[in-house]
């Protein structure tokens, strides 16, 4: 697909349009390189605008909301005023950004820098595997399953995820599942999918509907739906509803603070927001695991070859069992080093939230559930916000925790 047609349901603004200004506040930390988002006037909807004086492109969705990457710096507490002018098309030839192209089963985001001229250059980020994939060579049938991302890239071309591992043929790269569930009087276990030894399928995360996905110069993404079936009374009952929003961001050529280079990420933005299907809540009893799930590169599967690092400064045996802001997974692809970082929103169900990093593999699992019973309850959807960093590299703790403050605490944008 080539990128000028993949950005054609977005409007290029006409010169004659009148410009606007808003006004970027940093807050209580210091800004380069930050996503921004803000409520645009109704006017702006579907379209792409430009920032004078940052040279940041500007999105905007069909809802209103503007999002760009400040390419500038803003110190801690200052602020600065932009005129959001109008951004006429690049030539197909030099733009960039995440294009989302659907192929069969799955759904895939790329991206794609001004210094890449074809299609041919760009850069994978993603796969989202909707409807049942295929499995290893010597895997059960049985453990095909979709409503997951995999594979997953890194700026440097690297892979961070890994699927369908033999000593654990469930897991399947980024995913979200609970272990012990309670519904109707019946117990169902959605993480151990197949797994003879928990029952087999006694839960399934199925892929429902493709609802909507996008393509632009600052994000491209995808909407869609997964149901949640119980397989425990001998039919098919839907326990949960599930929505995932993900967005990727196009944040490649930015410079930190003193005008130096940040090194490239890719920034993945992921809500889940599950619904009980019915009047019966669905309990969710204490356990050490169960939530959202991350598998690295099987090049990691000895424990020798991954690390992990938390927002505590521990690592993989010191954090498990505790509670993060954000945790690091990583280790070398063909001699280099990478990984995967995820970042977990305050407004997220018992925040800073609990960790399970596996001793004997490259997994890592946000899971509410260690901190004891809880219920997701008719009418209250359950929603919970991660963004995932990937970048290659040794984890820069510091950086780290830049980003999680830009995602946790965002700078504020006042429209003129």
């Amino acid at each position: 697909m080539k990128y000028s047609a993949a950005f054609a349901s977005l409007a290029f603004v006409s010169a004659a349009t009148a410009a606007e200004s808003i006004t970027i506040r940093a807050g209580d930390h210091a800004r380069s390189g930050s996503v921004v988002s803000f409520q645009a006037p109704d006017a702006w909807r579907g379209s792409i605008r430009s920032l004078e004086g940052d040279g940041s492109t500007v999105q905007v969705d069909d809802a209103g909301l503007a999002t760009f990457v400040l390419r500038g710096a803003l110190p801690k507490g200052g602020s600065k005023t932009f005129t959001i002018a109008p951004a006429p098309a690049p030539p197909a030839e030099t733009a960039s950004g995440v294009v989302a192209h659907r192929q069969g089963a799955t759904l895939k985001l790329d991206a794609k820098s001004h210094a890449a001229a074809s299609d041919r250059n760009s850069t994978p980020l993603l796969t989202y595997q909707m409807e049942p994939g295929p499995v290893p060579e010597g895997t059960a049938p049985r453990f095909a399953h979709g409503a997951h991302l995999h594979p997953v890239w890194s700026p440097g071309g690297l892979l961070v995820t890994g699927n369908h591992p033999p000593d654990h043929p469930h897991q399947r790269g980024i995913w979200f599942a609970w272990t012990h569930t309670e519904f109707e009087g019946r117990k169902a276990d959605f993480w151990n999918m197949g797994n003879e030894k928990h029952g087999g399928i006694t839960g399934e995360v199925r892929f429902d509907k493709l609802l909507k996905n996008w393509s632009g110069p600052v994000h491209g993404g995808f909407v869609s739906t997964h149901r949640w079936i119980d397989h425990t009374s001998g039919a098919e009952k839907v326990m949960l509803n599930e929505t995932w929003e993900v967005t990727a961001l196009h944040t490649i050529g930015l410079n930190d603070t003193t005008g130096n280079a940040l090194p490239p990420v890719f920034l993945i933005d992921l809500v889940s927001t599950q619904s009980c299907a019915g009047t019966e809540p669905v309990k969710l009893p204490k356990y050490h695991y169960g939530g959202l799930g991350v598998r690295g590169n099987a090049l990691w599967d000895p424990p020798a070859n991954v690390a992990m690092l938390t927002s505590n400064g521990d690592d993989r045996v010191k954090g498990d069992a505790t509670k993060a802001k954000w945790t690091w997974l990583g280790g070398e692809v063909d001699g280099k080093p990478t990984g995967i970082t995820v970042l977990m929103h305050p407004s997220n169900f018992r925040f800073p939230q609990p960790l399970r990093l596996n001793p004997k593999n490259p997994q890592l699992c946000v899971a509410p559930s260690a901190d004891g019973d809880w219920s997701i309850e008719p009418g209250k959807p359950y929603v919970s916000r991660y963004r995932l960093v990937i970048s290659d590299g040794k984890p820069d703790a510091k950086e780290i925790e830049r980003l999680w403050n830009d995602y946790a605490d965002p700078p504020k944008v006042d429209v003129k």
